[in-house]
């Protein structure tokens, strides 16, 4: 388990935001190879997690945040999925959605539904991770306007 005590607050940013990158990373692989919550949990702890990788070392990641999201994304799946729907027009319904982008709008739908962070900072951190999976910018774009609308069905009351 990773610790964040003693930390700056720098610090815990960044391993919030490398647990909310693994996170997306992990229900992607989930739906693509059929692996367990609890198997691909354990891979990421184990293998990801700061490990040195071709002598590049990967950021270490806050466990908790990451098994939140993980767990939480699968356990309300069906509600997650039903939000992004709506936040999404006709004509694209989310089996139509990039894999990478669907595993985002479920890691992001998590959160709104399970955790206290603010909904703008969610959106922020997503937005960010789409960026870098996107870099040409529109999909940041897309993903930045459905989830704003899943915010605001999630959590109404922090746009007031």
């Amino acid at each position: 388990m990773t610790q964040t005590t003693g930390l700056s607050g720098n610090q815990k940013r960044k391993m919030r935001s490398a647990s909310r990158l693994y996170a997306v990373q992990a229900l992607f692989q989930m739906e693509h190879s059929g692996q367990t919550l609890d198997a691909v949990c354990v891979e990421f702890l184990n293998h990801r997690f700061g490990e040195n990788i071709d002598d590049i070392t990967l950021q270490e990641g806050d466990s908790d945040l990451f098994q939140m999201i993980v767990r939480e994304a699968v356990n309300y799946q069906a509600p997650i999925d039903q939000m992004t729907d709506r936040a999404l027009v006709a004509k694209w319904p989310l089996g139509r959605i990039d894999p990478t982008l669907r595993s985002l709008f479920r890691a992001a739908g998590a959160e709104f539904l399970q955790s206290d962070t603010p909904a703008k900072i969610i959106i922020a951190e997503y937005v960010d991770l789409a960026a870098a999976f996107y870099p040409a910018g529109k999909d940041a774009k897309f993903a930045n306007a459905v989830l704003d609308h899943m915010a605001r069905d999630a959590r109404p009351d922090d746009f007031q």
